[in-house]
C-alpha cells in the first residue's frame, strides 16, 4: 500500500505539512505581538499608516452597517473604520476577528477596553460568523498567512450579505523597474536585523519577507477573488506595488 503524500503549504520559502502551518504562523505573531505596532512604524517609516488610511478611504464606511475586519490583530483597520463612522455622527457594528489571542489582547489594551468594538478569536478559514450577516469584510496584511487562500475567500463570500463588499490590503509585487531590487535588499538584509533588535525575533521578519514573495501577483489574486464569486473585482497598487488593494462585491 502506498502512503498518501502529505499536503504541503508554504511557510515563507519552506513548504511544510499544511496542518502545521497555522501553529507556525501563530507562533510568529505571538512572538512579536507586544512590538508589532512599533515594528510596523519602523519598518515602513510610517508609510503603513498612509496605506491603511487610503484603504479605509476606499471602503468609505457609513453608519448603520456591519463591518468585519479579519486578521485584525491590534485593531488598526477597525479603529479607523470606527473613527470615520463617529465623525459622521453615526454608529456601526464593527467586529475584529483574529486567530491569535495575543494580538487581540494588544488591540483591546490599545483601544482602552475595546472602543465599542467586538473582539473575536477565530480562523479566517472557519469564521465564527453566521451566514450573510456582514455588509463589509476587510483584511489587511493577513490573507497571505492563511493556509488556504481559496477557503478564506469562500468564507468572506459566505459571511457577506448580497451587496456586501470584500476589501483586501496586502503586500504585493513591485511594478516599478529598479525599485524591486532596492526593496529586496531592504527586505532580506535590513528587516530581519530590525526585527531582532526591536522585537527580539529576526526570523519572524525573515518569514514576513519570504511570505510576501510567495503570495500571488496582483492579477493572479484578482482572478482568485473572482473565482470565489465576487463581481466587479478591482485592484489598486500602492507605493509602486509594494502593497496593493483588491475590491470585490457579493451579488
Amino acid at each position: 500500500m502506498t502512503d498518501t503524500p502529505t499536503a504541503k503549504a508554504s511557510f515563507g520559502f519552506r513548504d511544510v505539512p499544511e496542518d502545521e502551518k497555522p501553529a507556525l504562523v501563530r507562533q510568529v505573531f505571538s512572538s512579536v505581538a507586544s512590538r508589532y505596532d512599533v515594528m510596523n512604524d519602523l519598518m515602513s517609516a510610517g508609510v503603513h499608516r498612509v496605506w491603511k488610511d487610503v484603504f479605509v478611504d476606499w471602503l468609505n464606511p457609513q453608519g448603520g452597517y456591519s463591518y468585519l475586519d479579519v486578521a485584525g490583530g491590534t485593531g488598526d483597520i477597525a479603529m479607523r473604520i470606527a473613527e470615520r463612522v463617529r465623525a459622521r455622527g453615526k454608529s456601526a457594528d464593527i467586529t475584529v476577528c483574529d486567530i491569535n489571542a495575543k494580538m487581540l489582547g494588544q488591540g483591546v489594551a490599545r483601544a482602552n477596553g475595546g472602543a465599542g468594538l467586538h473582539w473575536v478569536c477565530g480562523d479566517a478559514e472557519k469564521l465564527p460568523i453566521p451566514n450573510a450577516t456582514q455588509d463589509s469584510y476587510t483584511i489587511a496584511f493577513g490573507i497571505r498567512n492563511v493556509t488556504h487562500i481559496d477557503k478564506a475567500l469562500a468564507e468572506a463570500y459566505r459571511v457577506l450579505r448580497p451587496g456586501g463588499r470584500f476589501l483586501c490590503l496586502e503586500f504585493s509585487r513591485v511594478v516599478v523597474p529598479g525599485l524591486d531590487r532596492l526593496y529586496d535588499a531592504y527586505s532580506f538584509a535590513v528587516l530581519p536585523r530590525l526585527g531582532q533588535a526591536i522585537a527580539g525575533d529576526g526570523e519572524a521578519y525573515r518569514y514576513l519577507a519570504e511570505s510576501i514573495r510567495r503570495f500571488p501577483s496582483q492579477t493572479a489574486f484578482a482572478r482568485m477573488i473572482a473565482r470565489a464569486g465576487f463581481a466587479n473585482v478591482k485592484l489598486r497598487n500602492l507605493s509602486g506595488g509594494i502593497a496593493a488593494m483588491h475590491s470585490g462585491w457579493k451579488v
